[in-house]
């Protein structure tokens, strides 16, 4: 057992007195393993059990804090086997009234006849008794004042096997033996000029508040300190990765992009285009590696920049690569940029996990040899036999399906390579200092030229024949149509729709000839083939899943249905939705389905009112929240225990500016000790700080 002389922040928490190994496993069900964990174990909610009120005044429905004495106390059969039945007759002398407990065993040990006791619960009447339901319960001595009642009472994230009453005296039990000797490494002046209290009252404040006012100064603090410790691990990395790192030097007015952009692209580039093509060069033509995020609504021509910026790695006669998520993506990457390259005089090559063996060896031997100067693939790009001879260049597409870790792995198989990662998911400013702090960003803010808004429309399931007939003009003038289904084949619930299962009865209808299926589980061959047919308008309509979410271009496909749209996120339908409306016709977006919940309705009529990704986006925010919308823990970083990035955005614009500023006067932290060691515990392995080179 740990002793105030020994306990520790990274001590175990199985040391703590009355934990041990059993409850200590159950604690690291909740991510609790050290007694810092423990203490950052925040309460879900409150209760305000400060006003006691007496048996006289209780009010059915509502939640009352009583001091009673147990008059008598029994335990009662329930026609349910399982079920078991503690009733307490209680007096205040102002009233007599029931507490009821179901399944609780030994009651009528600790709560005896003439005990005195604190309770809290739901006060209910029940077939004409006065009755509280599962109280909580504190036994009092004749003169004990209760510790949770007439407080604030904390309620705790639990699992099973841990009642609240034991994590909340556990947690009351530690605190005193850590608090007085805990360190505040957040620089004092930073905390005066915000005032905000130390981080021991704070934490404190968190478990046990005095009152609201001090639970949202504390709340604040510790917001402020988890936001304050990601932006310096991101900008620290950052300025190391700056200082320590050299990579090639390219520049971007070289005889291929002179070309790709005189005789290639049949069209001039976007103002925005531009733009980010500027801040791309002056990355580029510096010896630090490039490391820049390029955000773009679907169609805002990020793929040009892309090759322009490879363009200009193989002018200085290095490789380039480019990475994306899947293989149908990739190959119409690769389809698309291969012409390009080949007009240039430049080779080209796809690498996925399609290829034959003996194709596989030639393509790897090739990119050893330098023989290719770009290479386009999936995950496949990451296996270690995959080796370049001069990687300067490293494009990601749809970044948001990679992780942090994913990402370095391909950036090391070059001598410190520039890199882009590209997303078509537009992400808000939030998460762009939060997930992205560490990249520069580049936005592309307008569309080309020509591309008409695509029409979207909520049908109901009653307009389906109406719908159909609309398919069939569209078929009939040469144009295409995307039929979108939740599910691949058919499960236990028949009313959501499968590809499988609406592809038959479309084929029936349309004619087999005329419609295709597209789906995750088809074999690499099969989705080849089907796609190549549906480029070539061999086949009319596409009947798929979400795997034609990201990349796929085909500008005469002008009519989408989604069937059961209201079942996608907001930002999946915005992309599925960017599959279309790429040509010069106008195109078309069905959500067809019949919405129940509110949240379905309210994603049906945001895809109707905008189709602003960026709009979107922060819709999707509020509906999902951070950790959903980008998988915080794939970029290295773990949900926040107090932080909320909707909330508290105006808390991480100071703490980025703060870190900021204490970096740039200590670049290694050298005159905050304190502050660097546990930036290091933290976010050590998580962001790789330790990595210089």
């Amino acid at each position: 057992m740990l002793t105030k002389e020994h306990i520790e922040l990274e001590s175990p928490v199985r040391f703590l007195k009355g934990v041990g190994p059993v409850r200590a496993e159950r604690l690291g069900r909740l991510g609790i393993q050290t007694v810092e964990d423990l203490l950052w174990h925040f309460p879900r909610r409150y209760e305000d059990r400060r006003d006691l009120t007496t048996l006289a005044s209780l009010e059915h429905g509502k939640f009352h804090s009583i001091i009673a004495r147990v008059v008598s106390i029994e335990k009662r059969k329930t026609r349910r086997k399982n079920m078991s039945l503690t009733v307490a007759l209680l007096t205040d002398g102002s009233s007599l009234a029931q507490a009821v407990w179901f399944n609780r065993k030994g009651l009528d040990k600790i709560l005896p006849p003439g005990s005195r006791a604190a309770f809290y619960g739901k006060a209910e009447n029940w077939r004409g008794i006065l009755q509280i339901n599962n109280p909580e319960f504190e036994v009092l001595d004749e003169e004990g004042s209760p510790e949770d009642t007439g407080a604030i009472v904390p309620i705790y994230p639990g699992t099973q096997g841990l009642f609240q009453r034991w994590i909340r005296e556990t947690i009351r039990r530690t605190l005193p033996l850590v608090i007085p000797e805990m360190q505040d490494v957040i620089p004092v002046d930073i905390r005066k000029k915000h005032g905000f209290m130390c981080v021991q009252k704070a934490i404190t404040q968190m478990h046990f508040p005095e009152d609201e006012k001090k639970w949202r100064e504390a709340r604040r603090r510790l917001a402020f300190e988890e936001f304050f410790f990601l932006q310096l691990a991101l900008g620290f990395r950052r300025r190391r990765y700056e200082e320590d790192l050299r990579g090639p030097v390219l520049q971007g007015n070289g005889e291929m992009v002179r070309r790709f952009k005189d005789e290639i692209l049949p069209f001039a580039l976007t103002p925005a285009q531009r733009r980010v093509m500027g801040e791309i060069i002056r990355d580029i033509s510096r010896p630090v590696p490039m490391n820049r995020l390029l955000q773009g609504d679907v169609g805002s021509g990020k793929t040009v920049v892309a090759v322009m910026f490879m363009l200009c790695a193989v002018d200085a006669g290095c490789q380039a690569a480019l990475m994306a998520p899947t293989e149908i993506l990739a190959r119409q990457h690769y389809e698309n940029i291969r012409g390009w390259f080949e007009s240039l005089g430049l080779r080209a090559t796809l690498l996925s996990g399609s290829l034959t063996t003996k194709e596989r060896a030639e393509t790897l031997e090739g990119i050893r040899t330098t023989r290719y100067d770009l290479v386009v693939g999936t995950h496949a790009l990451l296996e270690d036999d995959v080796r370049f001879s001069r990687l300067g260049a490293v494009v990601v597409d749809e970044q948001h399906r990679f992780g942090v870790l994913q990402r370095n792995r391909l950036s090391a198989k070059g001598e410190h390579p520039h890199v882009l990662v590209m997303t078509a998911t537009p992400i808000p400013r939030t998460l762009t200092l939060s997930v992205y702090g560490d990249l520069s960003v580049s936005v592309i803010d307008e569309l080309p030229p020509g591309r008409k808004k695509v029409t979207t429309k909520s049908v109901p399931k009653t307009s389906r024949d109406s719908l159909l007939l609309f398919l069939r003009k569209t078929m009939g003038s040469g144009r295409q149509v995307y039929w979108v289904c939740p599910l691949v084949e058919d499960n236990e619930d028949l009313s959501i729709p499968s590809a499988e299962r609406r592809f038959e009865q479309l084929a029936n209808l349309f004619g087999a000839g005329r419609v295709g299926l597209l789906h995750g589980r088809l074999n690499a061959g099969e989705k080849e083939k089907t796609m190549s047919a549906f480029i070539r308008n061999e086949i009319k309509m596409l009947v798929a899943t979400t795997v034609i979410e990201v990349g796929i271009d085909v500008p005469n496909a002008t009519v989408m249905v989604i069937e059961e749209a209201h079942r996608f996120g907001l930002s999946q339908l915005h992309q599925l939705r960017g599959r279309i409306g790429r040509g010069a016709e106008r195109g078309y977006c069905f959500l067809l389905g019949d919405p129940t919940t509110d949240e379905g309705k309210f994603r049906i009529n945001v895809m109707c009112e905008t189709s602003d990704g960026f709009r979107i986006a922060e819709k999707d925010l509020v509906l999902r929240g951070p950790g959903e919308v980008c998988g915080l823990r794939q970029h290295g970083i773990t949900d926040f225990r107090v932080a909320d990035l909707l909330k508290d955005r105006d808390l991480l614009e100071t703490a980025r500016e703060e870190a900021i500023e204490l970096i740039e006067k200590d670049p290694n932290l050298q005159g905050h000790e304190a502050l660097r060691e546990v930036l290091f515990r933290r976010f050590e392995k998580t962001l790789d700080l330790a990595v210089t080179g």
